[in-house]
Parts: C-alpha cells; sequence; structure tokens
C-alpha cells in the first residue's frame, strides 16, 4: 500500500530543546517545507533541500507569508466551565459555590454535555489548541462527552472524571468508592482508544476524603500510563484550609506525595504557594507544574514563581484553565504569562513562552516524540500562523527584525485571529473563515 504524503510550504519554527537551559533549542525555516506521511512527521527542513525529495506528484500547500509551527498544548482547562467563562466573584472558593458547582450539575445530561463539549472543541481548535489536560464534571456522561467530540476530530487529549467525595454540593458528591469505581470504568473505556488518554482527576484535596485519595493513588500506580491531574497551592485561603484538614501533612503538595499521586504524567495547576521543598519534591518525582496566569490574576490567586521554579527544574507548561482563565487562546494566555513573570523579577522571552506552550507542554506530559515538535515519526499536529492577522499585528510584524520580535509580538498582539489553520494528524480540522 502506498503511503499518501502531503506537504505544506511556509516559515517552519519548532524547538528540541528549552531556549532557558540551551542555546540551540529550536530550529527554524524562513522557507521551510513540513513533509507528512499518513499523518506523521517525515521531515522538516528547509525547502530547497527537500523539495526534490518528496514523490512525484505531490501537492504542496503555499502558506508562505505564515508560520507553521506546532499545535499549541494546554495543560489545564474545564470544558464544563465554557458557559460560565468570566463569571464575576471576590475569590476562588466563593467563586466555586455561586457558578462552577451550579453549572456543572447540568453535565449528568449527556445530551448537554456533548452540545458543550463539541463547542469547547471547536474552540479549542479555532484558537490552535491540538491538545489539552481536561476536567470533565463528576459524571462519567461528562467523560463520554468529552471523548467523543475529540475523537470526532482524531484529537490527542487527555481527559478524566472529577472525583469530589466531600465539601460540595450533594447533586455532585460521590464516594471513595463510586469515584474510583467509575474511573476504572472509564479508563477501560476510553484510554488508548484511538488518540485518547485517561486522566485521573481528583478535583483538589479539600473536596476528597483521604480515602478517595488513596484509592486514586492506587488506580495510578495499578495504571501507570495514564495520568493524574488536580490543584495545589492556588490560594491562600485554599491552603490553610488544606492545613486545617490534613494537619498530618507537612504541605499541601505532601497531601498528594503521601498517598502516591506524585509521579511522571502527574500534572499540577498553578502551584502559587509552594516552598522549596515542595518545587525539589516535585522534580524528582517527575511531576509537573501547569502555570494559569490569566486565571491567576481574574481570581487574584498571586503570582507564580518562575525563578524559584527553574531553580529547581521542575518540568513547566502553559494552561489557559478556562473557566476561571478567561480567553481559550494560548497566545493570550502568553501575554498575561509574561507580565506576571514581569512582576516577579523575571523576564520570559517570546521563545520560551512558545516553547513552554508546545514542546514544554509535551514533555511535562511525558509525550515528547508523540506531539509538541516535528522530529520524524511524530505524530502531525500543527498550526498555521498569520502574523498579519490584524491591522495592528501586521503593522508590528513589517517592521520585526528578528524571529524573537516576531514571536513577541505574536504573544503579545495575537489571539485566535491569528491562527490561519488547524491540523489534527495531518488533516485540517480548522480553517479560519470557515
Amino acid at each position: 500500500m502506498q503511503l499518501e504524503t502531503k506537504a505544506f510550504r511556509a516559515s517552519i519554527l519548532h524547538f528540541t530543546g528549552d531556549p532557558a537551559v540551551t542555546d540551540k533549542a529550536y530550529a527554524w525555516h524562513e522557507d521551510g517545507l513540513l513533509v507528512l506521511q499518513d499523518g506523521r512527521i517525515q521531515a522538516a527542513g528547509d525547502y530547497a533541500q527537500l523539495k526534490d525529495t518528496l514523490p512525484a506528484g505531490t501537492q504542496v500547500r503555499d502558506y508562505r507569508g505564515k508560520i507553521i509551527m506546532p499545535g499549541f498544548i494546554d495543560t489545564h482547562i474545564h470544558y464544563p466551565q465554557t458557559d460560565m467563562i468570566a463569571s464575576p466573584a471576590p475569590g476562588l472558593l466563593p467563586w466555586l459555590d455561586t457558578y462552577t458547582f451550579p453549572t456543572e450539575r447540568q453535565f449528568k445530561d449527556p445530551v448537554h454535555a456533548r452540545g458543550v463539549a463539541d463547542f469547547f472543541v471547536k474552540e479549542l481548535l479555532r484558537c490552535g489548541t491540538t491538545t489539552a489536560m481536561v476536567y470533565c464534571t463528576v459524571h462519567p456522561e461528562s467523560v463520554d462527552a468529552f471523548f467523543g467530540a475529540a475523537q470526532a476530530y482524531n484529537l490527542r487529549m487527555a481527559a478524566g472524571k472529577v472525583m469530589m467525595d466531600r465539601h460540595c454540593p450533594d447533586f455532585l458528591q460521590d464516594t471513595a468508592e463510586s469515584g474510583a469505581r467509575e474511573s476504572e470504568e472509564l479508563i477501560q473505556r476510553w484510554h488508548k482508544q484511538g488518540r485518547n488518554m485517561y486522566a485521573l482527576t481528583p478535583r483538589f484535596a479539600p473536596t476528597s476524603t483521604e480515602a478517595q485519595l488513596q484509592l486514586c493513588g492506587e488506580l495510578a500506580r495499578a495504571y501507570p500510563d495514564t495520568f493524574v491531574q488536580t490543584h495545589v497551592a492556588e490560594n491562600t485561603d485554599e491552603v490553610a484550609w488544606v492545613r486545617e484538614l490534613f494537619p498530618a501533612a507537612r504541605s499541601y503538595l505532601d497531601v498528594y506525595d503521601q498517598l502516591g499521586l506524585l509521579r511522571p504524567r502527574s500534572m499540577y495547576a498553578h502551584c502559587i504557594w509552594l516552598d522549596n521543598e515542595d518545587r525539589a519534591r516535585m522534580a524528582a518525582t517527575g511531576a509537573a507544574v501547569s502555570m494559569c496566569a490569566t486565571s491567576n490574576l481574574f481570581l487574584g490567586s498571586g503570582l507564580f514563581d518562575f525563578a524559584a521554579a527553574d531553580r529547581q527544574h521542575v518540568a513547566l507548561s502553559l494552561a489557559t484553565d478556562v473557566g476561571g482563565g478567561t480567553s481559550f487562546s494560548m497566545l493570550q494566555t502568553m501575554n498575561e504569562t509574561y507580565k506576571v513573570a514581569r512582576m516577579g523579577g523575571t523576564y520570559l522571552p517570546a521563545l520560551r513562552m512558545f516553547y513552554l506552550a508546545t514542546l514544554g507542554g509535551a514533555r511535562s506530559m511525558q509525550l515528547e516524540g508523540v506531539v509538541g515538535n516535528f522530529v520524524p515519526g511524530a505524530e502531525a499536529d500543527f498550526i498555521v500562523v498569520d502574523p498579519k492577522a490584524t491591522p495592528l499585528l501586521e503593522r508590528r510584524s513589517t517592521r520585526c527584525n528578528s524571529l524573537e520580535e516576531q514571536l513577541f509580538a505574536l504573544a503579545l498582539l495575537g489571539d485566535d485571529r491569528a491562527i490561519s489553520a488547524t491540523y489534527a494528524a495531518g488533516k485540517q480540522v480548522h480553517q479560519r473563515g470557515e
């Protein structure tokens, strides 16, 4: 059987390392060619060097004037909160009570859940996000709806049922046993079916008993190639609450550590109020940080400490955290992340922000070589970025004198309009204007 070859001509950018660690962290081909075979990367390089390697008759899609890069990876987002994005509240805990829990109640209805999931997935693709770590609700129906929507576009997604057996409304409460049983059933139904990946999802320590977290840890050991996702140290009131609920734990993070939930493929959102011992423990166990600048600013939670995380060599990635975050766009998330870093005394170059949104996310998820860059054999998830998408962006782009300047302009001025097209496994799944 002859393999299908596709080729795309544009400027090409992808990362091979962290720009904060190595000088040779990325590949940039101003006039580049991306070559695919059956939905996987075959080659990425200079057009002049690769054009003669194409099989006779191969059509080349011409995107000159635009930039092809790997699809964005959003490592923390709540699909049920799509309809309550931009809801006012004085802080995290009242925001949960007033908006989040009543909204999530509706997801027992599979028709409602699928309708939101379909919109959510399309919104991700419109913003150039091709992989995400997604929170569903406590209802198994919400997980079925999400994975069904993701599967329709053949997307590489991780998601899971929220586990929550206390300190929440009765209509959203499971039990330690039912939460574990339903999670295991969902693992068996969806994990590694197509490109779906399951994530064990205790919402956060205050809404799970020790018994529930212990059972979750047992599932994490029984299914080591699944993910773990939860929240930690987002808000000072939340941290104080955890201290009251788990007095034997050294810290908020230690609650999870004691119960076997720090490991590779575990993703901890926020991580604002950690100490150096916590950060060292994350680095040692392979656990990763999902930074949620937009949400942290919206809820007034605090500023992430980039310098402290880098000193401990913790794996970092970017996330929108919709609906605490106020945009699905990873470009707008970079904008806020840059400003949070500056307020904390750290300068984030644009190259590093784009690394964190692509290969950095893949590394944090232990998916390097699968998604996140253009190494041969990787799945061909990529986006076409238009540096002239708006009049202001076009005007600024014509005055850029380096790749860093161009990427910085995209990060600070760009949004969903800059995503001209999105591809998943080599197939176009979004085209701006359609």
